[in-house]
């Protein structure tokens, strides 16, 4: 039985305010398919009091504000972008070209290819978010692709020195200070100063997220990260201070960011409440975690372990954080998550930074259907075929030509019809007569 002690949002309420994002952000991509520029530099003024000459960096630029940062931010970036690059080559190794003979003379094939131009989103008006930089960036480097354009808002008027630093050293090939929903429509359309890119890929706030989503069948996207969500699953075995830090540290990304509790613990439960309520009166970002915590956070519990799995599948979300003496059974036996933490001696924070998976997640129980980013979302899967003997190309006709029968598409079976009276000399079989109407 599910016990909630602490119950978020209303529904209804978070539905009307998804209603207002829709709105403002379809009419913000009709003003920049019209306005272009000019739009987006008004935008960028209204925004984030932002009027620069250009918003692309040069490379003076990026050495100026490479030479704000001291030799230990510098290492400690190369650091971050080496465990990521790390892992990324290894998945990229991980999908191989095929070429196989399925049947004599039947050649099936599949090419990994990289798309051409990628826009990467790296939000930073809030927070300066260096590390979504490293994650999409330079995964989409390690892909292979061509072309990538990457943008951050500017922070506190100006460009951010360590995100700038961190996007060039991942391998941005075009770098602009250009913020929000405005941005990431310039990628994906095109304006008179920014070439449009083919995929569109980041984090960001719920209006970045609401633009990918009406963008998408244009250019392609990653996945629609909106605000961050983390579901710690606890058990006795840990702590209220731990879980209350880790929800908190979650809860601080912004005021609509939902942080759960799941435990099959009572006490443990109670005493998180306490806890947190303590840990908010000296977090430095109490004012935004406060909100978040009190609009978006839960805390449920379970009667047993089984029974928190249901909930957690349910819930589908982009961080789940396991503290439990067996925190393998929800690796075996989970199946809707953006990333998995397993054991007190991890967390959120280390995959959002540094330790070397992707910190761009499905939200929005999106988990039910795609995993987070990694090399494969920058790549397209294409198959090709070879027929390399006439008795192939007449033996695999003859199938096509009937099964084109029973579905009456008469022009694909003539496709199939030609080849088996050139390449089998087998003109007299009914079904290999021409059947395309001559009016």
């Amino acid at each position: 039985m599910i016990k909630y002690l602490k119950r978020s949002k209303a529904a209804d309420v978070r539905a009307n305010d998804d209603a207002k994002v829709r709105k403002t952000v379809e009419s913000i991509i009709k003003d920049i398919e019209t306005r272009g520029d000019i739009a987006v530099k008004e935008y960028s003024q209204k925004f984030d009091q932002w009027d620069p000459a250009d918003f692309r960096l040069s490379r003076a630029d990026i050495e100026v504000a490479r030479k704000k940062l001291s030799a230990r931010e510098i290492e400690d970036i190369e650091f971050a972008q080496k465990q990521i690059r790390n892992f990324a080559q290894i998945q990229r190794e991980s999908m191989k070209d095929v070429e196989v003979e399925t049947l004599p003379g039947i050649i099936l094939g599949h090419k990994h290819i990289p798309v051409n131009a990628v826009g990467c989103y790296i939000p930073g008006g809030k927070y300066p978010m260096l590390a979504s930089a490293h994650m999409s960036v330079l995964t989409a480097k390690v892909a292979g692709v061509p072309r990538v354009v990457s943008t951050a808002p500017p922070f506190q008027g100006q460009p951010h020195p360590a995100i700038v630093t961190a996007m060039a050293m991942a391998g941005a090939d075009e770098i602009l200070v250009l913020g929000g929903v405005q941005a990431v429509i310039a990628m994906a359309i095109g304006t008179q100063s920014i070439d449009p890119v083919d995929m569109l890929i980041g984090p960001g706030n719920m209006y970045v997220a609401e633009a990918k989503r009406q963008l998408f069948g244009r250019v392609g996207i990653d996945l629609l990260a909106g605000p961050t969500e983390t579901l710690v699953i606890a058990d006795e075995s840990v702590d209220a201070e731990l879980c209350a830090v880790d929800l908190l540290g979650q809860a601080e990304h912004g005021p609509t960011s939902p942080a759960i509790l799941l435990t099959t613990s009572e006490k443990l439960a109670k005493e998180t409440l306490i806890e947190i309520e303590r840990q908010l009166k000296i977090l430095p970002t109490a004012e935004i975690a406060a909100k978040s915590w009190a609009n978006y956070g839960e805390v449920i519990v379970c009667d047993t372990e089984q029974e928190m799995l249901v909930k957690a599948n349910e819930l589908a979300f982009e961080h789940v954080q396991v503290m439990t003496k067996n925190p393998d059974y929800f690796l075996e036996k989970m199946t809707n998550y953006g990333a998995l933490f397993l054991g007190p001696r991890t967390n959120v924070s280390f995959g959002d930074k540094v330790i070397g998976t992707n910190h761009t997640l499905p939200t929005n129980r999106n988990a039910r259907f795609t995993g987070g980013l990694w090399v494969g979302k920058f790549i397209k899967t294409c198959t090709y075929q070879k027929v390399l003997t006439d008795q192939a190309s007449a033996m695999i006709g003859e199938y096509c030509s009937r099964l084109c029968h029973m579905e009456n598409f008469f022009g694909h079976g003539e496709q199939a019809n030609i080849r088996v009276r050139r390449y089998g000399n087998s003109p007299d079989l009914p079904w290999y007569q021409p059947v395309l109407a001559n009016d």
